[in-house]
């Protein structure tokens, strides 16, 4: 195997003061979110030169702290440590609905008000939030978090169906596996794409997924009792997604009233017709994106949208980048007209 070459870090916007990096301890931690963030930041990487990160762990409570799993973990210090990081990370919470000490409240606060960047993995978001972070800002979490971060805190530009949020000194991330996108994201942000991608080699990750890339996937059908007739639907759907599905029409091939299928079929996917029908048609056209070199406009054709404006569109909307970006990034060739 070829040996590593060591990373040019040198252009790093990192003053040396902002490269220590500390993530915060609790009891009830959350194991692999913790983990991403030592995985990435806290490991020796000689490669990456002598300006790589600095890494510490900062205790909320005193003592050995339970993690999930039946791990205990010893910090490094007390909160005093965020006094003195470039970046902390939070690394999820132990219950939306559960309160923030005050102590760390502050901590946090203090630590924003003297430029230190603050970084959020899943349910972490409730921390910065309840440090009143993230006010009036973009920011995301896990899509089961968001009906109790809206009802918490309404002042939040709460952004779904991403993989990740950088409103520049605060970062959020989606759900615990986005935690490394995050991560990786942050690494390329301060040291250049050729110290990401090394990073995201050792972990046998890809070094860039769009933060834009959608949380959910349409799916099979969850309800047992409903799979006779939605599921079939969904598969004809599937089959044809560029035809044209109005509900009149679903409704009745289901069998059903308009009324009772549009509630059927939210109970089933946990969405509207319309909303899964755009998700479908965006999947197949990233796949025929990954696929082919076709031009743009057949490839809206064949996944259902009218024109290569209207994919355009709503790719941009939903990944947070276009379809010609995303084929430079995963197909073979892309055409000029894309």
């Amino acid at each position: 195997m070829p040996k590593p070459q060591a990373c040019r870090v040198s252009q790093t916007r990192l003053a040396p003061e902002d490269r220590l990096v500390v993530v915060l301890a609790y009891d009830g931690l959350c194991t692999f979110e913790f983990g991403v963030a030592v995985e990435i930041f806290g490991l020796p990487r000689p490669e990456m030169g002598a300006d790589w990160y600095r890494f510490a762990v900062a205790g909320l409570e005193p003592g050995p702290m339970r993690a999930e799993g039946g791990v205990r973990v010893l910090a490094d210090g007390g909160l005093d440590l965020l006094a003195e990081a470039g970046t902390i990370v939070v690394p999820g919470w132990r219950g939306a609905g559960l309160p923030v000490p005050g102590s760390l409240v502050e901590a946090l606060r203090a630590a924003a008000a003297r430029g230190a960047r603050l970084l959020s993995i899943c349910s972490g978001i409730f921390v910065l939030a309840a440090a009143g972070l993230l006010e009036g800002r973009r920011a995301t979490t896990h899509w089961r978090h968001a009906e109790a971060l809206a009802a918490r805190h309404p002042g939040i530009r709460f952004v779904a169906d991403v993989l990740y949020v950088d409103e520049g000194q605060v970062l959020t991330s989606a759900g615990s596996a986005a935690g490394i996108d995050l991560c990786l994201h942050l690494v390329r942000r301060d040291f250049g794409v050729a110290a990401a991608n090394l990073v995201a080699r050792r972990l046998v990750v890809p070094p860039h997924r769009d933060g834009g890339q959608t949380q959910r996937v349409p799916g099979a059908v969850a309800v047992p009792h409903e799979a006779a007739r939605i599921g079939p639907l969904l598969d004809a759907i599937r089959a044809e997604p560029g035809r044209d599905w109005p509900i009149a029409v679903l409704a009745a091939r289901a069998g059903m009233s308009a009324r009772t299928f549009l509630r059927r079929f939210a109970d089933a996917t946990g969405t509207t017709p319309a909303r899964w029908l755009l998700a479908l048609r965006l999947a197949r056209a990233r796949d025929l994106l990954d696929e082919a070199d076709r031009p743009l406009q057949a490839v809206a054709e064949a996944a259902g949208f009218a024109t290569a404006a209207t994919l355009r569109r709503h790719f941009r909307r939903h990944f947070a980048t276009t379809p010609a970006a995303y084929r430079a990034r995963n197909a073979k060739s892309a055409p000029e007209d894309a």
